[in-house]
C-alpha cells in the first residue's frame, strides 16, 4: 500500500498595491476661487469679529481688548444700541412680513395671467420685467416724488379726483411705509413673475386635461396641480424674496432716510449709521454678528420648514 502525499503548498505574499498618485491638478484648478473666497469671505469674516472684540479707533494707536462688551450693550435694555437695534430689526421684519406674501402672491397671479395665450402677452412681460433693471436710486427717488406730501402724483391725483387734501405720506408714522412697500412690490415683481413663467410652462398639459375630463373645475386644477408643481419654485421664490427683504437699505434710505422718528430705519441703514458717522467701528460690527447670526438662523428654519411642505406634499 502506497501512501501519496499531497503536493507541499507554497504561499506567495501579495505584493502591496501601490498607493495612487495624488494629483495636484485638481487643486490647481480650485486655487483661484479659494483665494478669492479667503480674501473676500473668510478675511473679512474674521478681521470683523476681531474688532468687535476690541475697542476700535481709527484716530488712538492702541486698540483695548474688551471681549463681549459691545455684544453686552446690543442686549441690555436701556442702551441706545439695543433700543435702536431692536427698534429698526423690528421695522425690518414688519417690511419682510408685508412685502413677502404680497410678492409671492402678485408674482403668482401675474404669471398665470401671462402663461394664457392672450394678445400682447410679450409686451406686458416686458413691461412688468423692466423696473427690475432700474437702480434702487433711481427707483426710490420716482417713488419719493409720488408719495411727495405736498406735489406729489398721488395727492395730486387725490385733488384732481376727489378735491381730497394732501395726505403727508412721508411724514407719517405707519403710512411712510406705504411707498416704500408699493415701490419694492413694482421694482422687484418681475424677476419672481419670470421665474414662475418658467415653472409654468414646465407643468404637462395631460395633467390639465386628465383633470378636465374628471370634472374638475379650474379652482380645483389650480390647487391640486399647479400649486403642488410650483411648491419648489414657490420655495425657491420666498427663501429668496425674504432674504432680500431683510437686507432693506437703499429703498428706506432715498425715500424716507428712515424716518419720522426712525419708524421706517432698516438695520442694516442703522448699523450703517452706527459704523460710519457715529464712527463705533467695534458697536457696529458685533450688530452685524448678531445680525448674521439672526438670518443664518430665520434662513435654516425657513427651509427646513418649507422643504418639509415640499417633501410632504
Amino acid at each position: 500500500m502506497t501512501v501519496t502525499q499531497a503536493p507541499p503548498t507554497t504561499s506567495t505574499a501579495r505584493a502591496p498595491a501601490p498607493r495612487p498618485r495624488v494629483s495636484l491638478e485638481p487643486y490647481l484648478y480650485l486655487l483661484p476661487h479659494a483665494v478669492l473666497f479667503f480674501l473676500f469671505t473668510v478675511y473679512p469674516i474674521g478681521y470683523g469679529l476681531y474688532i468687535s472684540l476690541h475697542r476700535w479707533d481709527l484716530l488712538s494707536g492702541t486698540q483695548p481688548f474688551v471681549g463681549g462688551e459691545f455684544y453686552r450693550n446690543i442686549f441690555t435694555p436701556g442702551t441706545p444700541q439695543a433700543d435702536f437695534f431692536w427698534k429698526t430689526l423690528w421695522n425690518t421684519t414688519f417690511f419682510t412680513i408685508v412685502s413677502v406674501p404680497l410678492l409671492v402672491a402678485a408674482a403668482l397671479g401675474l404669471a398665470l395671467l401671462l402663461h394664457r395665450p392672450i394678445v400682447g402677452r410679450t409686451f406686458f412681460r416686458a413691461v412688468f420685467f423692466m423696473p427690475g433693471i432700474l437702480t434702487v436710486s433711481v427707483m426710490g427717488i420716482l417713488w419719493r416724488w409720488m408719495f411727495d406730501n405736498q406735489i406729489g402724483l398721488v395727492n395730486a391725483a387725490r385733488d384732481a379726483l376727489f378735491s381730497a387734501p394732501p395726505i403727508p405720506w412721508l411724514s407719517t408714522e405707519g403710512l411712510a411705509w406705504v411707498p416704500i412697500v408699493v415701490g419694492t412690490i413694482w421694482w422687484t415683481l418681475g424677476f419672481n413673475m419670470t421665474l414662475y413663467l418658467a415653472a409654468l410652462g414646465n407643468v404637462p398639459l395631460s395633467l390639465y386635461e386628465a383633470a378636465s375630463l374628471d370634472g374638475a373645475t379650474p379652482w380645483q386644477s389650480f390647487r391640486f396641480i399647479t400649486v403642488p408643481m410650483l411648491a419648489p419654485v414657490t420655495l425657491f421664490v420666498i427663501v429668496t424674496t425674504a432674504l432680500a427683504s431683510f437686507q432693506l437699505f437703499g429703498q428706506s434710505l432715498v425715500i424716507t432716510n428712515g424716518g419720522p422718528s426712525r419708524s421706517t430705519q432698516s438695520v442694516i441703514q442703522y448699523i450703517t449709521e452706527e459704523g460710519f458717522t457715529n464712527a463705533q467701528y467695534s458697536s457696529a460690527a458685533a450688530m452685524g454678528f448678531v445680525f448674521g447670526l439672526f438670518m443664518l438662523i430665520f434662513t435654516a428654519a425657513q427651509f427646513r420648514m418649507m422643504a418639509r411642505d415640499v417633501k410632504e406634499g
